[in-house]
């Protein structure tokens, strides 16, 4: 009892004794005060309980990170020592069994960032660090480093109990979540596209941990989360089970930070690598950037040889799961790339290993870099070769390659490539052309596994040897190799590459064998067949070509100390050189509209891309008279046939869509002006080449007769029937619509993009020769005047009607077109109007067609 309370007491009494006198009443005995000895003796603060009782029905798990797992529930506990509290870590996550539509496959690399563990009060709070800026600490203003940055905690966690040594934390609330990697994407709104499959919510009561690793330089948990969409929608494609009930395998890797003597290399825009982009908040310069490329951590032996073995090489393993017969190959592709290495500095940087079937060690552990293969339900891609790294120096920490089965095989496994259902004028609706390839990942083995097939078709039509059809399966599987490991040397891609022989060039093995067929084997080439079988040469490359082994050089050679700078400005100086030409996915016009370079492209070769697709229509129109004898097998539906056929389409998409590019092309030039570059950095299409482009896609494309060799191929069509598979809209194959979108968004799409026709009226202020008006009235010849003076086919009837449409939608759009392409619009339908109003038509189907047309030319001409 406290001497307050004492004297509470004593008052109390003193106050109770002197009103029993004032009543006349006897005072009552009042009993002395307990000694606080005698009371109820105070409990002893609870000890609370220690790390041992935490954890006594747990599997410890010790490494960077301890981790506790409870052997009846599962449920983790993570340890963190005092010591490591304020320091940098690395996350990364892993997909390693998902829906395919999600991007959720094996292997598939995601979040990477730097994060640290602090301690607030009686929690640890894990936190993501930004890495996007640098601070020059001499500058004053790097004291506002941190100022409008807001802090990330991806978790705080309430300590459960501490030792000397550090703090132990519940953990399935960092594992068993999407807190470090947001596995589910973000929906869409509806505006934006159907419904699709999605996962639903996260039932943390249906997660589990599927493995536990921690070994001293990195901890990996891998979980198996549980989603629930009890109101499905979608079902999703073969690979889910129950759309109402998915589980996603993840890896989460928490690795320590690199002690090492890494120093990061600049990026520069003369040459490709993957980057970590950082801004120099103190620097006034008009590129602030401190940009650093990705690459692996490769030191010499003996700093002074001019070639030496690293002390630590890039080693792959060969996962076990792939085809035997594709082992050996897959070796010898991945070590090609030791002379580019060569030319570094580097002796056997490069090794190539086979996985046993006897190995113990898993492949997902981050410590083994796997080349892998998978054979999915519905793969989202062909192939991927991504790599993790140190954001905040851009080191390489590791790699895997996953090759699907479809693609590497030599199985005519595709789908329908072009849209049977008929497309709207894309230069009408040009939010609607071909999308583009998925960025996050290199899409090359299904543009590869495309013209393979396409290939396989041509030399079977035209008899060749399988000792043939085998050496072009093996010089793909070759370069599909080389190019994905290429990706997890740090390279991407190189799309202007293919430009390095002309179209007599690409033939002549004593050039292709020493230099390669093209400059990259980072780029998405056409595969090269010969309608001369007595001149074929390679079919793809397969050796690092000049730029692979520039670029390796840039990012890898190792220089004297003092002397990186001088050093990587003498390689830099050498990209003029035009068999180190460079553009990347940014540079790339795949899609309608994007970018301005007709040279950096995919699916094309040589440095005459247009006479080299002129070859290619030829050939593939000789080749479809002889489809169906070669395809109409005994014992077998036409199920082949109609794979083959469509195969030899997808490649006249290809073509053009390589010719389209050229028109309001400019060519690009990234060449710095100490250089001395002939070029200018934009140099626009001459307007020969423009008005070229233009006749070849009115020959060849867009003529009455364009599609006439096929003829003979579409009454045998048929998909097998497989149980109710039949198409809701009809089995038959939609002719008019594959020939439509071959004009449309194959070409039109580029040509007429608002895009693509404000830069032809930009570039006509430094060079370009070719109005919007002018080749308009080109592309109208080709389209109208053929048959002005007959009858319409059904092609050119479509064809005619979406071009007006397209036409007559510019002139109406509000947003998109300039007053000069709507000027040329309004002006080339008056042109079509006067002409059909002379136009013979000896059949009622085109005098039907033709009275639809001038209908809606007079609608467009309406004074609104």
């Amino acid at each position: 009892m406290t001497s307050r309370s004492l004297l509470l007491v004593a008052c109390l009494c003193a106050s109770t004794f002197s009103n029993a006198q004032k009543k006349g009443k006897k005072a009552p005995q009042v009993q002395p005060p307990l000694a606080v000895a005698d009371t109820v003796k105070p409990k002893k603060p609870a000890t609370p309980p220690g790390i041992t009782d935490k954890v006594k029905s747990s599997r410890k798990n010790e490494g960077l990170f301890t981790i506790f797992q409870d052997t009846a529930t599962g449920s983790v506990q993570l340890y963190v020592r005092k010591e490591q509290l304020g320091k940098e870590y690395i996350y990364q996550s892993f997909s390693i069994n998902g829906p395919n539509a999600l991007f959720l496959n094996q292997s598939m690399h995601r979040s990477n960032f730097v994060f640290t563990i602090k301690k607030s009060f009686d929690r640890l709070e894990l936190s993501r660090v930004n890495t996007n800026f640098y601070y020059d600490s001499t500058n004053a203003v790097s004291k506002s480093k941190d100022a409008d940055k807001p802090e990330a905690i991806v978790l705080s966690e309430k300590v459960a109990a501490e030792d000397s040594s550090g703090y132990l934390i519940a953990a399935d609330g960092l594992f068993l979540s999407e807190k470090m990697d947001p596995v589910k994407p973000a929906a869409q709104p509806s505006f934006f596209s159907m419904p699709s499959f999605n996962l639903g919510s996260l039932n943390p009561m249906k997660s589990r941990y599927a493995a536990v690793r921690s070994f001293p330089n990195n901890t990996d948990v891998v979980v198996d989360l549980a989603y629930d969409n009890p109101m499905a929608f979608v079902s999703g494609g073969p690979d889910i089970t129950d759309a109402r009930y998915v589980r996603v395998r993840m890896q989460h890797s928490l690795m320590e930070m690199p002690q090492n003597d890494f120093t990061p290399r600049s990026d520069d825009p003369r040459v490709g690598y993957f980057t970590q982009t950082v801004n120099d908040q103190t620097s006034i310069k008009a590129t602030p950037y401190k940009d650093m490329i990705n690459r692996w951590y490769l030191k010499k032996k003996d700093p002074t040889a001019a070639v030496s073995e690293p002390v630590e090489p890039i080693v792959f393993w060969i996962e076990n799961t792939t085809p035997k017969e594709y082992r050996q190959v897959i070796m010898e592709a991945g070590l090609k790339w030791n002379a580019a290495f060569e030319k570094a500095g580097f002796k056997n940087a490069v090794e190539m290993k086979i996985m046993p079937d006897t190995a113990t060690w898993d492949p997902a552990d981050i410590r083994y870099n796997v080349i892998r293969w998978v054979a999915s339900a519905s793969p989202s891609y062909g192939a991927i070769g991504p790599s993790f790294v140190n954001p905040r120096t851009g080191q390489i920490l590791g790699a895997d390659i996953t090759v699907e089965w479809a693609s590497g095989s030599g199985t005519p496994n595709i789908a329908e490539l072009l849209t049977a259902e008929k497309p709207k004028a894309a230069f009408e609706n040009h939010i609607k052309a071909i999308p583009e390839s998925h960025t996050a990942n290199c899409a090359i083995a299904g543009e590869l596994q495309a013209q393979m097939v396409s290939a396989s078709t041509a030399l079977e039509a035209m008899d060749a040897s399988p000792a043939e059809i085998g050496d072009m399966h093996q010089q793909f599987l070759t370069y599909l190799i080389m190019h994905e490991m290429g990706h997890t040397l740090g390279l991407n891609h190189n799309m202007k590459a293919s430009q390095m022989w002309s179209p007599k060039e690409i033939n002549n093995k004593e050039l292709t064998r020493k230099y390669g067929l093209i400059g990259s084997v980072m780029d998405y080439p056409a595969v090269n067949v010969s309608a001369d079988r007595k001149k074929q040469g390679d079919y793809y490359t397969t050796l690092a070509g000049p730029y692979d082994e520039w670029a390796i050089q840039y990012g890898y050679a190792s220089f004297a100390a003092g002397n990186e700078e001088e050093g990587l400005k003498k390689i830099l100086s050498r990209s003029t050189d035009p068999k180190l030409v460079f553009g990347n996915d940014g540079d790339d016009m795949r899609s309608p509209g994007k970018a301005i370079d007709p040279r950096v492209n995919v699916n094309d070769l040589s440095s005459d891309a247009m006479a080299y697709a002129e070859e290619r229509f030829k050939l593939v129109n000789n080749l479809m008279p002889k489809l169906v004898a070669k395809y109409s097998k005994p014992g077998q539906s036409y199920q082949e046939l109609r794979v083959r056929y469509n195969a030899l389409q997808n490649q006249r998409f290809n073509m053009i869509a390589a010719i389209s590019r050229y028109v309001g092309g400019v060519y690009v030039d990234r060449s710095f002006p100490d250089q001395q570059s002939k070029n200018k950095p934009f140099t626009p299409v001459s307007l020969a080449q423009q008005k070229r482009a233009i006749s070849l896609l009115n020959k060849y494309v867009f003529a009455p007769s364009a599609f006439a060799a096929d003829a003979p191929v579409f009454a045998y069509l048929q998909l097998q029937r497989r149980g109710f598979n039949q198409p809701a809209t009809g089995e038959d194959f939609k002719v008019t619509g594959i020939m439509l979108n071959q004009q449309l968004n194959g070409a039109l799409a580029h040509i007429f993009h608002p895009l693509t026709l404000q830069r032809m009226t930009n570039t006509r202020m430094y060079g370009n020769q070719y109005s919007v008006a002018a080749m308009m009235q080109d592309v109208t010849a080709g389209i109208f005047a053929a048959d002005l003076k007959g009858n319409v086919n059904v092609y050119r009837q479509n064809l005619q009607t979406a071009y007006v449409q397209g036409l007559k939608g510019i002139v109406e759009d509000r947003m998109s077109y300039d007053d000069i392409a709507k000027a040329a619009a309004f002006h080339t339908l008056r042109k079509i109007k006067n002409q059909l109003a002379t136009a013979v038509s000896t059949n009622e189907e085109t005098k039907a067609h033709r009275a639809s047309l001038m209908f809606q030319i007079d609608k467009a001409l309406e004074i609104k």
